[in-house]
């Protein structure tokens, strides 16, 4: 990745996860990680409060700000929404809490949102097309996420006839959809493609929400969307082919993330 010699702190992007709650502390966690891992200047995590000392021990460059209690809810938008507004690209919903209160004030966050989202885990409900509309956004769902956004059963259909159904949906929605499996599918407003590799090792918990931080950082630093998320697969798809060897699968998801700043450096299609 290429940067100016002259830019200052903050101009090669801020990113803000908003995330967590109660018994998730890991998933809002890994995706500040891999925000930071991708080379972003700032890192603002929005998690609950019985976390804050959890999240501040990964990384003295976070700069946390809690919720009000241990979800979110309507009293922590407006402080979010300035956080977002100082930010160059965000992830929204790895974590959350599926509380009625939770979800309003994530929809709202997200309706109001003017910069490049992420929009992950918990985030990934029916509403979302209507939150998203005429925005930048990714939408990162695995299988049975897609299944709830669609209000129907998709675990019977072969990758070719979900690859289909990706595409039509990211082409009638104007967004960016990576289908996480096997072979991750990314569908964009105008193209569609897949990327392999990787092994069975990431299917552990909170390779998404990794997945989900890298792609806001990239797009943080002004990479395209739809570029942002082939990258990120293919770099999160070559960290488990490395670790394989000697850790079989047994490699963790921290582990991931610390390959990811070598293979950023070394990426090539």
């Amino acid at each position: 990745m290429q940067r100016s010699p002259n830019t200052h702190k903050g101009q090669n992007g801020i990113v803000t996860i908003v995330g967590g709650s109660r018994t998730m502390h890991g998933a809002p966690t890994f995706a500040a990680l891999a925000a930071e891992a991708s080379g972003v200047d700032l890192i603002h995590p929005c998690i609950p409060e019985c976390h804050e000392s959890v999240i501040r021990s990964f990384s003295l460059n976070f700069i946390a700000h809690t919720f009000h209690g241990d979800d979110l809810s309507k009293a922590d938008v407006s402080a979010i929404e300035e956080i977002l507004g100082a930010s160059t690209a965000a992830v929204i919903g790895p974590g959350l809490a599926i509380y009625d209160t939770t979800q309003k004030a994530a929809k709202t966050l997200i309706s109001e949102a003017s910069i490049p989202l992420v929009i992950d885990g918990s985030a990934l409900q029916p509403w979302i097309y209507d939150a998203v509309k005429g925005k930048a956004a990714v939408l990162t769902p695995h299988l049975g996420e897609l299944s709830r956004m669609q209000e129907q059963v998709y675990q019977n259909k072969s990758h070719e006839e979900l690859k289909d159904i990706v595409c039509t949906i990211a082409a009638a929605r104007g967004v960016t959809i990576v289908l996480k499996g096997v072979v991750d599918i990314i569908a964009g407003p105008k193209s569609c493609t897949e990327v392999k590799g990787g092994n069975a090792g990431l299917t552990k918990g909170g390779t998404g929400d990794v997945l989900a931080g890298l792609i806001a950082g990239l797009i943080a630093q002004g990479i395209e969307p739809s570029e942002a998320c082939f990258m990120a697969t293919t770099i999160i798809k070559r960290a488990a082919t490395v670790l394989y060897p000697e850790k079989g699968y047994g490699f963790t998801t921290f582990e991931v993330i610390q390959q990811i700043p070598h293979l950023l450096h070394s990426y090539e299609k």
